[in-house]
């Protein structure tokens, strides 16, 4: 059977009256939970799926609105966390999103266990698949709503058994230790079954 579309838009359809493609169409992410601390001292967690590595070298990004804390905290002390959940720790990434008490208290984040960083000022989540600690390197300003936070990577962590090795296949590290992913808009996902990717012949990442 032909899957040939001979249309103008190859099958495609032009998104018009102002629709936001990321609104009306399902993409995966990365969700993180970025670690800052608020001007009291307390840790404050939240939950970014725009959030990703920045070249191959040891820089990290993540959007923030400047009307977040995490966004104020990052450029106040210069540095942040970012902790990458497992499927187990799913809901209680979510209640990390939940809204400030009147008293300015974020009760929901007591329930995400957590370790002290050793690099920076900030916490890790416990049992996390990944972790990294960043020392703030620019920040990105007026991008609409948004600003993106570039950090460098001063220290990096993974579980035991997220970690590759030349005796173990990659599609079995995957199925032993799955991958919690953000499907925009508002959904989650559990990865344990990958495919390598059909790279050409001769070709060099």
């Amino acid at each position: 059977m032909s899957t040939r579309d001979d249309s103008p838009t190859g099958g495609l359809r032009r998104l018009d009256g102002g629709v936001r493609l990321f609104d009306a169409v399902f993409t995966v992410a990365a969700l993180v939970l970025v670690g800052t601390i608020d001007s009291d001292g307390t840790p404050n967690l939240a939950p970014k799926h725009m959030a990703m590595p920045v070249g191959w070298s040891d820089r990290y990004c993540f959007a923030c609105t400047p009307r977040h804390g995490t966004h104020a905290n990052a450029e106040r002390s210069g540095v942040f966390t970012v902790s990458y959940p497992t499927p187990d720790q799913a809901v209680l990434v979510g209640q990390a999103a939940a809204e400030r008490s009147p008293d300015g208290a974020r009760r929901e984040l007591a329930a995400l266990q957590t370790i002290p960083a050793s690099e920076v000022d900030g916490v890790l989540v416990a049992g996390a698949h990944a972790a990294l600690e960043c020392r703030l390197d620019r920040i990105v300003e007026d991008i609409d709503d948004a600003s993106l936070l570039i950090g460098r990577i001063v220290a990096a962590y993974a579980s035991p058994l997220a970690l590759r090795a030349h005796d173990r296949d990659d599609a079995d590290v995957v199925h032993g230790h799955p991958l919690l992913a953000y499907v925009t808009p508002g959904r989650l996902s559990r990865i344990d079954r990958t495919t390598a990717f059909p790279y050409p012949a001769r070709f060099s990442v």
